[in-house]
């Protein structure tokens, strides 16, 4: 006798052996061929931000401080091309008529240019949107694939990219070796590159430093470490607050070896969308910020479905 289940209910067991067993997997945007990668991020301890006398410390990256984070599953790459313009064009989610596309979700308004530059859109990171369109597009991923997912808080992707590690890259001090895992301004041509083409850190993620600089999900406040600096800071995220400035991490393609550092910190800024020539300016895209993209969190311990709906409409827009 034969057990017959639908490919729903097959994509469920597989999801729920996922969480049982806390596994890396390999997923698809249901109604499409495109695919992605989550790794495994095993909860623990580790200490944040850089000492006064790593090379190229910054004041913002002090005081050095204790930081415990949940488990989590973070993307082996950054967000490409190919997974966001499913978001961006309604009509290429709704090619395959078999799967129903998302309502309900924002979606940006269609670029008035095309926001690659020119740089590539084929297995290349989505660049030039907001912050906020990055968590649209998280909100529109849930929607499709009934998976939370978010983007990191910054103490999350420093505790990903170090992967265990406290030197000044996840591979150590030498930045001599930073042609071997990042695209940055000593090789990458003047723009970004196909994600995973150098060699990951060491819990086997992706372009951590360099190709495109990553949002977050915290406000930057550039002492924002100091209230840590007496105790354990458990899940720490700095909650928005204004519009700017809001925290990338990683440094890009155009970055110099201090800013990909696994402490260094950048500042969103509203000179990213100077020649955006709408009045008012788009809260979707960034005309100038051809450097910025992100990576996508899911977090073991999933909130209800209230908690989300909470979460997405009460975050406030970047732009």
């Amino acid at each position: 006798m034969f057990l017959l289940v639908n490919s729903f209910s097959t994509q469920q067991l597989i999801k729920q052996n996922q969480e049982q067993d806390f596994v890396s997997y390999h997923d698809t945007i249901p109604g499409t061929t495109v695919t992605f990668d989550m790794v495994s991020v095993p909860g623990g301890t580790f200490m944040m931000g850089s000492e006064a006398g790593e090379k190229n410390h910054r004041d913002d990256e002090s005081p050095q401080h204790k930081v415990v984070v949940d488990s989590f599953w973070i993307g082996k790459f950054e967000v490409t091309w190919d997974e966001y313009e499913l978001f961006v064009f309604p009509q290429l989610e709704k090619e395959n008529k078999n799967v129903a596309g998302v309502d309900a979700v924002s979606r940006p308004t269609p670029p008035y240019v095309d926001m690659s530059f020119g740089m590539g859109k084929r297995g290349y990171p989505a660049v030039n949107m907001t912050q906020y369109a990055a968590l649209m597009y998280c909100k529109w991923l849930w929607s499709k694939t009934g998976d939370f997912y978010r983007l990191p808080t910054e103490a999350e992707w420093e505790f990903a990219c170090r992967a265990g590690t406290q030197t000044t890259y996840s591979f150590g001090n030498d930045e001599t070796q930073l042609g071997d895992y990042a695209w940055y301004n000593k090789n990458s041509k003047n723009k970004y590159q196909k994600v995973g083409t150098k060699k990951p850190n060491p819990w086997g993620l992706y372009d951590m430093h360099g190709n495109v600089a990553e949002y977050t999900l915290d406000q930057y406040v550039s002492d924002y470490y100091s209230s840590s600096k007496e105790s354990t800071a458990i899940n720490p995220w700095a909650a928005p607050s204004t519009l700017y400035p809001r925290v990338a991490r990683g440094g890009a393609w155009n970055s110099d070896a201090a800013n990909l550092r696994s402490a260094s910190r950048m500042a969103s800024d509203p000179d990213w969308k100077q020649r955006d020539p709408q009045s008012p300016k788009s809260d979707w895209w960034n005309t100038d910020a051809s450097f910025a993209g992100f990576r996508l969190v899911r977090p073991l311990k999933k909130p209800t479905k209230e908690q989300i709906e909470k979460y997405f409409a009460t975050q406030p827009k970047d732009y």
